[in-house]
């Protein structure tokens, strides 16, 4: 092992003593001169050309094989006219030559015609040598992959399926969700609208505003002539029956006290008085009741006596 040490470090050492004397060598020629640039340029080795005639003539022999058409099944053929374009009235399709490569549909019209004419000319000479072009009614071709490999293939897609019908029912069930919730809200929504309405409704019965009871039928349909009434009724200005008897017995609000003070005109206004009435002067009976008629009622002193004698 220390052979082999001492071995790898002797040719480290002669390669860099090689190196430093080649570098040496090359600042010794460059002072002198001798370098120049363009004298240590690497050019490529010169292309041999094979010129194998005996090769060429045998794959020109190869492809010049006498075989019968059917064999070969090659035809060579211009396109067939455009007869969209002749109806038309339009220039006449282009050759091959005129074609430009450039225009994509230009070329592959050119292309798809061309297939066209391939196929009218064709169709004819295999019917000439009888060879079928469609495939028969009860052609059974055996499947490339097995029944094994087909049922495996089946019951995934059948799974995939299955897991795509459970994502749109999920799916439909969450939408279904949202818009049970909509509902639900639009439902308490229009509960604490009739609610709102309804207790407006009875504030303006209580403030004799309207003397209809409709609010208390809900939801039950109204025909158009009460709830035309109704809104007139709401609409009509002045106070109920029920408000107008209130403030006849109770007042209505203002100056309560001084009510029976004279004023002017009514000292003035003697249209209603009887003296009669005022003074308790009756006939010629004397003091009398209502009705005109006779006190009969004994006096203090007489009542008393009557009272001793009992």
């Amino acid at each position: 092992m220390e052979d082999l040490e001492e071995g790898d470090q002797l040719g480290m050492e002669s390669e860099e003593e090689d190196s430093e004397l080649s570098d040496g060598a090359l600042q010794e020629a460059f002072a002198k001169g001798l370098l120049k640039p363009g004298m240590n340029l690497l050019t490529p080795a010169p292309k041999k050309l094979v010129n194998n005639l005996d090769g060429l003539k045998q794959c020109l022999a190869d492809f010049r094989k006498d075989l019968p058409w059917v064999e070969r099944l090659d035809l060579t053929n211009m396109p067939v006219d455009d007869i969209v374009a002749k109806a038309e009235g339009k220039l006449p399709s282009p050759t091959s030559r005129e074609v430009n490569a450039e225009d994509d549909f230009q070329r592959e019209m050119f292309f798809y015609r061309q297939g066209q004419a391939t196929v009218l000319e064709a169709l004819p000479l295999l019917k000439q040598l009888g060879i079928a072009t469609k495939r028969p009614e009860d052609y059974f071709a055996e499947m490339a992959k097995s029944d094994q490999q087909m049922q495996k293939i089946r019951k995934k897609l059948i799974s995939k399926q299955t897991m795509m019908e459970k994502s749109e029912k999920a799916k439909k069930l969450r939408e279904q969700r949202k818009f049970g919730k909509k509902v639900q809200v639009e439902v308490i929504q229009k509960r604490q609208k009739e609610k709102k309405a309804m207790m407006s409704a009875v504030k303006r019965y209580q403030k004799g505003m309207t003397d209809k009871l409709d609010f208390l039928d809900g939801d039950q349909k109204k025909p158009k002539g009460s709830t035309e009434a109704s809104k007139k009724a709401v609409t009509k200005k002045g106070p109920n029956a029920k408000r107008k008897y209130k403030d006849q017995k109770f007042g209505f609000g203002g100056k309560k006290s001084g009510k029976k003070w004279n004023t002017k005109e009514s000292f003035n206004d003697v249209s209603g008085f009887r003296a009669k009435v005022a003074h308790g002067k009756g006939g010629k009976g004397g003091k009398q009741g209502k009705g005109g008629k006779q006190n009969k009622r004994p006096g203090k002193s007489v009542r008393r006596k009557m009272k001793g004698r009992s």
